[in-house]
């Protein structure tokens, strides 16, 4: 709850500086497009639990921002991305190190992200918002004989994706160089929380709990249309 609270904060506390600001602040009018690439750092909530590492994907797309103003040497703007965005998890059982199990869920990632920037040409930079996903399709890759072991959870290799339509929170941390010519290019790391399930999730299904978690690493590219 940690998290949801200080990203709520977060939040909150964008929308309140970008309220007050348009009667106190320096009125912007900066519309940028461009494109993004990086990896997500993958793994799964379970209930009850799988043993996993993170499973590595890929994470690209376009990206949309709009900075409206400049409050007390703080840039206040909105920034939207659709991405097509690989999700998933993979398995391990210790002492068996001949079983593996990796999911990767494809889905296109759509984020709405509050932006704070502070400096001027080299800026460091906060973003934080809701994201919305629409699953794709899935692949699965495995080895070994998972029979052959007792008290490992496999019903996750078999279930299907039920709920194709995933929301949760992401916030990240950046630094963007902005230059007056070749655009503007920014390093990012973004953390994704799902609040939504992928299996089912009633009295009946076996998990309770089957939800998306990332680490982003990205580079974006991005260049001004208006100033």
């Amino acid at each position: 709850m940690t998290l949801f609270r200080s990203i709520g904060l977060f939040i909150v506390a964008a929308c309140f500086s970008t309220g007050v600001s348009a009667q106190v602040g320096d009125l912007l009018n900066n519309f940028s497009v461009g494109v993004n690439a990086g990896v997500n750092l993958n793994s799964a909530q379970f209930s009850p639990t799988v043993r996993q590492n993170q499973l590595i994907g890929t994470v690209f797309g376009v990206t949309a921002r709009y900075i409206s103003e400049k409050y007390f040497g703080m840039t206040c703007g909105v920034r939207m991305e659709v991405n097509f965005s690989q999700h998933g998890w993979k398995e391990f059982v210790e002492d068996f190190d001949e079983l593996q199990f990796q999911r990767t869920l494809n889905y296109v990632d759509i984020p709405f992200l509050a932006h704070l920037a502070f400096g001027k040409k080299c800026q460091f930079f906060i973003d934080g918002g809701p994201q919305i996903g629409f699953y794709l399709s899935d692949k699965s890759k495995i080895s070994g004989d998972w029979d052959s072991v007792t008290g490992v959870i496999v019903e996750q290799h078999a279930l299907d994706v039920k709920h194709k339509f995933d929301y949760g929170i992401a916030g990240g941390i950046g630094i963007e160089l902005k230059t007056r010519k070749a655009g503007n290019f920014l390093i990012e790391g973004r953390y994704y929380y799902a609040l939504s399930d992928f299996f089912g999730n009633e009295k009946k299904d076996y998990f309770g709990r089957s939800a998306n978690t990332t680490i982003s690493i990205k580079l974006t590219y991005l260049f001004d249309i208006t100033k």
